[in-house]
């Protein structure tokens, strides 16, 4: 078994005024290299702020995280943002792309991060837009894409570097029914290809399509599920 993620006991509390508020309280997740996850839970059940963790945004109050064998419970906002280049490819509900920058650009940016040379950025940028379908579209800029499309851009970003970990927020949430369908199918087939796939979601629909349900409510693992 090649865990990807191990977390234990993790405890995430923020000051409010003289308060203290007490948002994760203690979960213990772990996930395997390739597998298809979606983290559900109402507003205020502490998937946001899991997430932020999971995407090494924010570090632990309490407890160990364990990213591809690497703890970086404890790491400094440097080392978080080297390891979260290399690790993680986000996804989120706005897209964040660029908007005065052609999508290949965009798609080729967090390789400028990594170092890599810009004929390799070109080169795998292409690749990737490719991937996603948008062979066609890679001088375009956001303005000149449908939204379905600019999701596509930032799912090309996320994959770009290779990532362990594929995180998408919400990704769905600004997209009409039939094109989320779109993305979600393409998520499924980045899926296929051996990435692990992490997906928050409210939407039960969304939900559905990940092998794994993990529901959190109350800033605990309420339910963690099967589904295929």
């Amino acid at each position: 078994m090649s865990l990807v993620i191990d977390i234990k006991g993790i405890r995430r509390d923020f000051p409010l005024g003289q308060e203290i508020v007490k948002v994760l309280k203690g979960i213990d997740l772990q996930i395997e290299k390739g597998e298809y996850v979606a983290l559900m839970g109402p507003s205020g059940s502490g998937k946001s702020t899991l997430m932020n963790l999971l995407g090494c945004l924010d570090t632990p109050t309490e407890g160990t995280y364990l990213l591809s064998g690497q703890d970086v419970s404890n790491m400094s906002d440097d080392e978080l943002a080297e390891i979260r280049n290399k690790e993680i490819g986000f996804v989120f509900q706005t897209f964040n792309l660029l908007p005065r920058t052609t999508a290949l650009d965009n798609v080729a940016l967090p390789m400028i991060y990594a170092g890599a040379s810009k004929k390799a950025r070109t080169e795998r940028a292409e690749q990737v837009l490719s991937d996603v379908g948008l062979a066609d579209r890679m001088d375009h800029r956001p303005n000149q894409l449908s939204g379905g499309q600019r999701q596509r851009v930032a799912v090309g970003r996320a994959l770009v570097n290779k990532p362990s970990i594929i995180l998408a927020d919400e990704p769905t949430g600004n997209l009409d029914s039939k094109t989320s369908d779109e993305i979600m199918k393409l998520f499924s087939d980045i899926h296929k290809a051996g990435n692990t796939v992490i997906v928050v979601t409210h939407e039960e629909e969304v939900a559905l399509h990940a092998h794994r349900i993990i529901r959190l409510r109350d800033g605990i693992v309420e339910s963690d599920t099967r589904t295929k």
